[in-house]
Order: C-alpha cells, then structure tokens, then sequence
C-alpha cells in the first residue's frame, strides 16, 4: 500500500476500521438491489468464533451462485478478488454477503499486519484474527493471498515509530526469521499465496540489486534479508505461491526507474535460486491524467520481461484515486471507470497475469477515504461497488474487461 501523493510509504492507521464502520450510518444493511436479489442474515454477529462460523456457513452457499465479476475473470482463466479484514466482515452482514458472491480470491488486508499478529514488542503471535479471515475465505471456497511477511509498517501504536532501526542484527533476524517461521507454519497448507516482501524495492534510494537501502531491516540485517524470507516461507509452506509485491509502476516520474530496480531484485534472487514464483503489482492508480501518462506500450513491455523470467503476475491492490476530478459523482465514476478500462485492457493482455484484486470491493471500506481523503469532503469513489453496495460503472468496465480478455491457463 503506498501513498498515492507521492510519498514514499502509507501510514497505516489502527484506527481505520473503526472508523470506516462509523461512516456506515444506516447503509450498512442495504444491499445489492442489482442482478439477482438475496436476503440479509439474521442477527448481529460479533467478533466472535460462533459469530465468525455462522457468517462463514452462511457465504459459503452463496457461493454457488458466484457473482458476474467472479465468473467472468474465472471464464479467462483469472482469478479475480479483493482485499478483506474481519472488522469489515463480521459486523456487516450485508458485505460479507456481496463480498463472498463477487470475490474470488481473498487478500488479508490486515489481519495478518503486525498490529494483529504482534501488536507490542513483547507480546506473543496472536493468530485470533488471520484464523478468523482465514476461515471465512474457506467457507466461501476463496483462495488466500496471505499478507505480509515482510514490511516496515502496519505495526500499530503498540510499536515506537523507529522502532525496527534501533534492531541490532541478531534481534533484528530473530525477530522477523522468527515471526515469519511461526506465521507460515501456522497457516501452511491453508493459504494459496503468499506476499513475503512488500514494497523492499525503490527507483532512486537502492544498492545494485534495486533493492530499498532505507528498508529498516535492510539496514539492520542486510540486502540477505529478502532471500532469507523467500527460502523461510518455502521451508514451511512449500505448495505455496511467492509473491515479491511493489507499487509505483504505472505513472510518476520514476516509473521506469522503479520497474528497472524490479527487474534487477527478481535477476537477483533468479541468479541465488531463491523460490520467488510471482510479482505482485498493487496497481494504485491516480484517475486525474491517467490517460496522458500511462505508457501503455512501456507498461506491456514490463510485464512480458516479468513473464520471460519465469514468474506469474498478480495485481494485488488496484484501486483508483480521484483526486482532481470534480465532485459530481457521475463524472467521477465516469473518469474513475475509464482507468479501470484503460489499464486493464493493457494489463490483461499478457497472459502471465493470473490475479486481480481490488484493494476492497465496496467504496464503504477504502483506505483512501480514511487515509487521503478529498480536500473538497466528497466521498472517495475508488471501487467497483458504491457506499450502499450497489455496482457503478467501475464495476462495469471491469466486467467487459475479463469478458474481452485473452483466455489464459489458470493459476
């Protein structure tokens, strides 16, 4: 997840989910009216494990009935999906609902961050929410993209801001080798992919292998410390897929600086015979001149060499910001579906690319809402379902998309 201003890392707010389930107001049990119809569960659940076993049984018999976005990226041979979290899932039934009819494929959004898994220092694993996702994604027969393994943020307010630069070596490798070896054996055979390291690469501050040399644990273990990731997840979850995931690569003034450093992290680890399967693009976009500065052919270009090397293509958090659109919501959902055509009528063409997953389904859960919102207050309006769960035209241009895309062998 990366700025879309141009900074150079998001700041995760703990705080999110809570107040994304402010906003919902009364919106929170209307739901798709669109296509077929269906009833709303029964009662509140809670975050509790009955709570999560009665969503759970419920969206996975919804699942035969699975959603025209689902259905169509499945006709190609794409897994087509979304981001999710259990503080979305479990106290709004309605989403639980569209979400395990129209997604395909679930990414943790951050069940599995640190401020879940390890929200102090000294406080022990605790898988309580990443079970609970995980759960549910079984119940609705989604596969898993587990993430991450290995990032410098979403530790939480348990974490001082610098806290992983004050590391010393052998506690830095103890610390991350440890929580990756228990996190990927407690989940091994469960979960279909997994992101191990999330935005380590940079277009101006790497080494030779275009690897991020102010990463924290870069600078507190050493450039080994991505290999060491790969071949630790492997270790204890050797069916798994591998992803190495990174932002930055479709516009902005280094976007050729920043797929060049990829390319020379994935020769890299190709040249030590480290297990990376995959390269996760996170596909943010930016809808005010996407148009104009969208190298199409430049893009492909990136994608085939990504694919010559002998790695699948997931994008895993695509999303589009509106930032300089005017409010009007029909403009903007206009200009906003445009980039979503636009893009994936370029990405889709290359056949390595297996996965697309929104960063959320529904504008009610946007990151951007909370973290970038518009100077002028609108709402954001970055995904292919409204507030109130109903498609928008997003929606639509994503559909002709997988309908229009090459057939490809799956996954």
């Amino acid at each position: 997840m990366a700025d879309q201003g141009g900074l150079r890392r998001r700041s995760f707010l703990v705080g999110g989910g809570l107040g994304a389930m402010a906003m919902l107001g009364g919106g929170a049990a209307q739901l798709l009216t669109a296509g077929a119809a269906w009833a709303e569960p029964a009662g509140d659940p809670r975050r509790t494990a009955a709570g999560m076993a009665a969503i759970t049984a419920g969206a996975g018999a919804g699942t035969r009935a699975a959603g025209a976005l689902r259905r169509a990226a499945l006709a190609k041979g794409i897994r087509y999906g979304s981001s999710a979290a259990t503080w979305q899932v479990q106290p709004d039934p309605g989403y639980a609902e569209l979400y395990a009819r129209e997604s395909g494929m679930l990414l943790t959004e951050d069940d599995l961050l640190w401020y879940r898994l390890k929200p102090t220092p000294d406080a022990p694993l605790d898988f309580t929410y990443g079970d609970q996702i995980v759960q549910y994604a079984a119940g609705n027969g989604q596969p898993v993209l587990a993430a991450h393994l290995v990032w410098d943020e979403g530790l939480g307010d348990g974490w001082e801001p610098d806290a992983l630069f004050g590391l010393g070596e052998r506690e830095a490798r103890d610390l991350l080798f440890g929580t990756i070896k228990r996190e990927v054996a407690h989940y091994a055979g469960r979960v279909k992919a997994w992101v191990v390291a999330n935005e380590v690469t940079d277009g101006e501050d790497k080494d030779a292998n275009g690897y991020w040399t102010e990463e924290p644990w870069y600078q507190t273990i050493g450039p080994s410390y991505v290999e060491g990731a790969f071949r630790l997840a492997h270790r204890h979850d050797p069916r798994a897929v591998l992803l190495i995931n990174e932002f930055g690569f479709e516009t902005g003034d280094d976007a050729v600086a920043r797929r060049r450093s990829m390319l020379k992290a994935i020769d890299h680890l190709k040249s030590r015979n480290v297990p990376v399967h995959a390269l996760g693009v996170q596909a943010h976009l930016n809808a005010a001149g996407f148009a104009e500065t969208f190298d199409a052919k430049a893009y492909r270009s990136f994608l085939r060499q990504v694919a010559a090397r002998g790695l699948s293509i997931f994008i895993t958090e695509m999303d589009v910001q509106d930032d300089g659109l005017p409010a009007d919501v029909a403009v903007r959902d206009a200009a906003v579906a445009e980039v979503y055509a636009r893009y994936l009528s370029v990405a889709l063409q290359e056949p390595a690319v297996k996965v697309v997953l929104s960063f959320g389904l529904s504008d009610r859960y946007t990151w951007l809402q909370e973290d970038y919102p518009r100077e002028d207050g609108a709402a954001r309006r970055p995904l292919p379902f409204d507030e109130d769960l109903r498609p928008k035209p997003a929606y639509a241009a994503m559909l002709r998309a997988f309908r229009q895309a090459p057939a490809r062998r799956p996954l």
